[in-house]
């Protein structure tokens, strides 16, 4: 890989990890695109991973202090509790992860993999369609939509569908406000994001993905790391002023090309 496809490749991975248009079906079609064989290197896609968590970290950081001093003042209230609904929601993830690891990975594996991503986008877009007649509740995220919302991520691990959006849409046609659920679906997944470059980082299989040399590493990180501050940034505005319709015509659009190209 040379610094100008790790270029591209981490400005898709850092604008689709928060803009409602998947992030792994984009970069699937990127490496169609561009002939691209060696992005399945692991310490390429941990590194990414780990700038949109940055990026993430970034945006939130007076959210996330106020929740770790609410986590160690060991006090059940209204912090407290919403630390546990992120722990809940993270539950059907972790299954998966932990579980259905290898059967998630044979998916990207497919050869009919334009088709399934195509698909798959078809999905996300009629799931961003919905949210345009949902009905805003002054209501705050429950236990129960926490699980729900977890759910809707964990479904997103198929290549097409937006985690973004699946968990965006999902809080809003459970009629919470929306902020509270971009807020939400963005926290969510700090954890599982970074266990998951954790448990990659030791579990041995970097011993074999180690080609990459700095540059192109150096170059992805960065461009993954700015693109997702502005697209995290932008997707809140985008979500409080209801304009998910459009990322659902988008999807259509990109979904059908990916079929027919497959």
């Amino acid at each position: 890989m040379n610094w100008i496809e790790a270029l591209i490749l981490g400005l898709l991975q850092g604008l689709t990890e928060f803009l409602p248009v998947s992030s792994s079906g984009h970069l699937e079609i990127g490496k169609a695109l561009l002939g691209i064989t060696t992005t399945n290197n692991l310490i390429f896609t941990i590194v990414v991973h780990g700038a949109t968590v940055l990026s993430t970290i970034v945006v939130f950081r007076k959210e996330i202090l106020e929740l770790l001093k609410a986590l160690f003042s060991f006090q059940w209230n209204e912090s407290t509790q919403y630390i546990a609904k992120i722990a809940i929601s993270m539950i059907p993830i972790a299954i998966v992860g932990l579980f259905f690891k290898d059967q998630v990975e044979e998916l990207f594996n497919t050869n009919k993999i334009m088709l399934l991503v195509g698909c798959m986008l078809l999905i996300t877009a009629s799931f961003l369609a919905f949210t345009y007649y949902a009905k805003q509740k002054e209501k705050n995220i429950s236990f129960t939509d926490a699980l729900l919302i977890g759910i809707a991520q964990t479904v997103a691990i198929l290549p097409g569908i937006s985690r973004s959006g699946a968990t965006i849409a999902s809080g809003l046609l459970l009629g919470n406000r929306k902020a509270d659920v971009a807020k939400f679906s963005f926290l969510m997944v700090l954890v599982p994001i970074i266990g998951e470059n954790i448990l990659s980082l030791f579990s041995g299989e970097l011993s074999t993905n180690t080609s990459l040399q700095a540059t192109p590493l150096i170059v992805g990180f960065l461009a993954a790391f700015v693109s997702g501050l502005l697209a995290c940034s932008w997707m809140i505005k985008l979500v409080k002023k209801g304009k998910l319709i459009y990322f659902a015509i988008y999807c259509s659009i990109i979904g059908l090309i990916a079929i027919f190209a497959g």
